[in-house]
C-alpha cells in the first residue's frame, strides 16, 4: 500500500508539512523587533541571527542564500523581512526569490517607521493579515516522494553507531525507495568514513566530489593549526564513549543508509535529484539543521546518545535517542526509543519502521517533542571577518 502525507501543495511544486508565517530579519540590528513579538507570545515562527551587517563576498552570499531559503522553505506559506535599512544584506533580493516561489512577502524598514515600536507594529499586522490569508488553504494526499528528510546527529555517543543511526539508516532506505530525497550533512563528521559512502555512489563525478569535499575540511583543520579533537570528537561525545574522529564518522554515516549517493550540494542548497544526498556543511548541530531547512528539508531526524533539546522555527525535528538511560533521563525531548535495540527488545528494523511511521505521522501535522518544547534554534556560520 501506497503511504502518502497530507500535505500543503505551494506554487513553485513543492509541499509543506507546516504551514508557517515566517518573521525573518536581515539583520542583527532588526532582531529587536522579533524578540518582541516573541516576548508577546505571537504564533508566528521567528528567526534571529548575529549576520548581515558588514558583509561581502562569499559571506554575503551564504547569509542571504540560508535566509532566502529559510524564507522559500515548503513549511513556509508566507514571510515577513524585518530590515534595518542600511546593512549590507538588503531584503529585495529575499523578497524577490520568496515570490518567485510563490510566497507572500513583506519587507519592513525600522528606519522607515521611526524605530523599533512602529516597525513592530507594522510587522505584527503584516503577519496576522498573512496567517488570516494562509488559515483557508487546504491539505492534499501527498506521495512519500515529495519527502526532503534531513539527516542529524548530536550528542552522540558509543550507542549511536549501534542503535538509532542504523535504525535511521533504514528508515532512510526505505524513504528512497519511496522516491524522497534524504540529506546528510556534517562534513567534518566523516572524516576517516568517506570512503565508504564514495565507493557505493554509481558517479564517478559524485565520488570525486564526496571525496574533495572532506579533503577540503582536513586541509582547512591543518591550516589553522590548531587540534580537532575537542571539536571532533567534542568532549560529550568522547564522555559517551568516543574516542577518534574515525569512530564518531563511522557511526554518523550509517544514517545515510546504504543507498547510493545522488549528488552533493552546497550548504543551503537545493537538491535537484531525488534519492541519497550530502550537503557539505560545518560539524556544528544547529548550523545544519538551518542549512538542511535551507535547501529545502520539510522536516529532519536528529539522533542523539547524550540528549539534546535542540530544534528549528521552520522544520519539525524528530529526536530518536540512542540509549535506554537517556530515553528515560532525557525524555521530554525525545520521538524514538532506540535504546530498546542495545537491550535487545527490538530490532534495527522493528525501529527503522518505527522511525519510518514517525515520520509520516509528522509529516501529517503530528508535531515533535522539540515543536512542543517550543525549541526553534537557528543559526549561520561566518566565514570571514566583518568589513
Amino acid at each position: 500500500m501506497t503511504r502518502t502525507f497530507d500535505g500543503h501543495v505551494r506554487d513553485d511544486g513543492t509541499v509543506g508539512v507546516r504551514n508557517h508565517v515566517l518573521v525573518v530579519p536581515t539583520v542583527v540590528c532588526a532582531n529587536a523587533v522579533v524578540e518582541r513579538l516573541d516576548r508577546d507570545g505571537t504564533p508566528f515562527m521567528l528567526v534571529t541571527h548575529q549576520h548581515g551587517c558588514g558583509q561581502v563576498g562569499d559571506d554575503l552570499m551564504l547569509t542571504e542564500r540560508m535566509l532566502s531559503g529559510a524564507a522559500t522553505n515548503p513549511n513556509v506559506g508566507a514571510v515577513v523581512i524585518v530590515s534595518l535599512g542600511c546593512e549590507s544584506n538588503q531584503p529585495e533580493a529575499i523578497a524577490e526569490r520568496a515570490e518567485r516561489h510563490g510566497r507572500k512577502a513583506e519587507i519592513v524598514r525600522i528606519q522607515d517607521h521611526g524605530g523599533v515600536t512602529g516597525a513592530y507594529e507594522h510587522v505584527k499586522a503584516c503577519a496576522e493579515r498573512f496567517a488570516l490569508e494562509l488559515s483557508g488553504s487546504t491539505t492534499e494526499p501527498t506521495p512519500l516522494s515529495e519527502l526532503v528528510v534531513g539527516l542529524e546527529c548530536g550528542g552522540s555517543d558509543s550507542w549511536s553507531g549501534l542503535t538509532a543511526n542504523p535504525a535511521l539508516g533504514w528508515a532512510s532506505d526505505q524513504l528512497v525507495a519511496a522516491g524522497a530525497t534524504v540529506v546528510l550533512a556534517e562534513t567534518p563528521e566523516l572524516i576517516g568514513a568517506e570512503h565508504l559512502l564514495a565507493e557505493r555512489a554509481g558517479d564517478p563525478d559524485v565520488r570525486e566530489r564526496i571525496l574533495r569535499a572532506v579533503e577540503r575540511w582536513e586541509e582547512h583543520a591543518q591550516r589553522t593549526g590548531v587540534d580537532v579533537r575537542g571539536g571532533q570528537p567534542a568532549p560529550g561525545n568522547i564522555a559517551g564513549g568516543l574516542s577518534t574522529i574515525e569512530e564518531k564518522s563511522f557511526g554518523a554515516v550509517q544514517k545515510g543508509g546504504t543507498s547510493p549517493p545522488v549528488e552533493v550540494v552546497d550548504m543551503g542548497m537545493r537538491p535537484t535529484r531525488r534519492g541519497l544526498v550530502l550537503m557539505d556543511t560545518p560539524g556544528q548541530d544547529i548550523e545544519q539543521v538551518t542549512a538542511m531547512a535551507a535547501g529545502g528539508a520539510q522536516l529532519v531526524c536528529f539522533t542523539t546518545g547524550r540528549g539534546t533539546p535542540t530544534g528549528s522555527p521552520i522544520v519539525p525535528v524528530l529526536k530518536i535517542s540512542s540509549n535506554p538511560r537517556t530515553s528515560v533521563m532525557f525524555g521530554e525531548h525525545i520521538d524514538v526509543d532506540a535504546g530498546r535495540i542495545a537491550t535487545g527488545d527490538a530490532s534495527v528494523s522493528e525501529v527503522g519502521e518505527e522511525i519510518l511511521a514517525a515520520i509520516i505521522a509528522v509529516a501529517d501535522g503530528q508535531r515533535t517533542a522539540a515543536e512542543r518544547g517550543k525549541h526553534r534554534e537557528f543559526a549561520i556560520p561566518r566565514l570571514w571577518s566583518s568589513f
